[in-house]
């Protein structure tokens, strides 16, 4: 008889019975992160506008960001391992905090440099949370339920993904048309906001206790914490590559959905385009919330192979420009890619046993891949147009259908 809580005796259990508490605080974690990735799509478009700046300069904002991960994951990994889950989460949020306060001098200093250097600060502090909470949400319960309870936690990072862009629309593109003499004071109100929401959700986590989770209980083959040991995991070197193509396609969609919204149809405004765009991340957010009731009864490979198989005919038809039908398209895309990054995180550190932490931290690093789309994308689109720019994020989609396939199954080389 186990204390793990289920919804009936007939399905798999999700949560241990005692980690319900600490499961609900770590799934608090993935709304902050989702909000702040989302304000970055809206960013993008309003640089291009106040500053005059290309799409492919642009891309400067997804690279200052997600930049940022490539740079902490690996002290991230390091730093949990010494600390342990809790203070890990905590001096991210901390340092998250802070990134976001930075907000009010950047509009007093206002350059573009300095604003990007406010975004690589609030992304040290996400890699902190996501290296932290990824695997820590993995192992609150039963490990045959661990990619269904990851999607589950992953549902509400989709809710950070709506919310974001309606209050960057709200704010930043209308704050900004009725700003006159200092453009970057619409940034100031958004992140103020993020920062002092980020500051309450630390002092909770600073006053509840946490257990501390020895993924080595799971683990059958005695790997030891060094990094190069991950090596002869052969599903987590595809995983790495996985995960690095799935958020430079899923950054690069988001960064250019409000271009190619108004530039493909014209009669939606920047901040209509920015409206539409948290629909999309509606399906998104639909997309988690199903996709884990889903994998109650289909493997989550499964799911992933054939989510990455629509997504790859969804890019052609956004590729062809055809109006309606491509933003019908884009919407799909989204409900399809919402399993994407926690399905490929928990299939990677499967069976990683105490080399999790340190697994983690290098497919938290994986997110740099938002680094690299939105620039090439946005190069593809000044020198030939803006749907042309998808194919990119199409092609990542095909190494994921592979990943789905095959590239998943767990095979430890000696």
């Amino acid at each position: 008889m186990t204390n793990d809580v289920s919804v009936n005796s007939g399905r798999r259990k999700l949560v241990t019975a005692g980690f319900i508490i600490p499961f609900i605080l770590v799934t608090s974690l993935f709304f902050l992160w989702g909000f702040a990735h989302s304000l970055l799509d809206v960013l993008n478009k309003h640089f291009q506008e106040i500053l005059g700046i290309t799409k492919a300069m642009s891309g400067w904002v997804q690279a200052a960001l997600y930049g940022g991960y490539a740079v902490m994951a690996i002290p991230a990994g390091l730093i949990m391992s010494h600390i342990g889950y809790k203070k890990g989460i905590i001096m991210g949020l901390l340092i998250y905090a802070t990134g976001a306060f930075l907000f009010y001098p950047a509009a007093e200093i206002q350059t573009f440099v300095f604003t990007l250097f406010c975004l690589f600060v609030i992304a040290c502090g996400l890699t902190l949370l996501e290296t932290a909470a990824n695997p820590y949400s993995t192992v609150l319960g039963p490990k045959d339920t661990s990619e269904q309870r990851l999607n589950f936690s992953q549902s509400f990072n989709g809710l950070g993904w709506i919310i974001g862009p309606t209050v960057g629309g709200w704010f930043i593109f209308r704050g900004g048309e009725m700003a006159e003499t200092n453009k970057f004071a619409s940034m100031i109100m958004p992140y103020m906001i993020i920062g002092i929401l980020v500051t309450l959700v630390a002092v909770m986590f600073i006053f509840t206790k946490l257990p501390e989770i020895h993924e080595g209980e799971h683990d059958s083959h005695g790997d030891k914490g060094k990094y190069s040991n991950l090596l002869k995991y052969s599903h987590f070197k595809f995983a790495v590559v996985a995960q690095f193509l799935y958020v430079a396609a899923q950054t690069g969609i988001n960064s250019f959905f409000i271009n190619y919204v108004t530039e493909t149809m014209p009669q939606f405004s920047n901040e209509k385009a920015a409206y539409l765009l948290s629909l999309g991340f509606v399906f998104f957010m639909i997309g988690r919330f199903s996709g884990s009731v889903m994998m109650t009864w289909f493997k989550p490979n499964q799911m992933l192979a054939l989510y990455a198989g629509i997504n790859i005919l969804t890019m052609l038809f956004v590729i062809l420009g055809l109006g309606w039908l491509s933003l019908i398209s884009i919407y799909i895309t989204y409900f399809c890619m919402s399993i994407m990054f926690p399905t490929i995180f928990a299939l990677g550190i499967k069976d990683l046993g105490s080399l999790t932490k340190k697994g983690s931290s290098l497919l938290v690093m994986m997110v740099a891949g938002g680094a690299v789309c939105p620039m090439l994308m946005g190069w593809i689109a000044d020198v030939s147009n803006m749907a042309l720019g998808f194919i990119v994020p199409m092609l990542c989609f095909v190494v994921i259908l592979i990943f789905g396939l095959r590239g998943y199954k767990v095979r430890i080389q000696a």
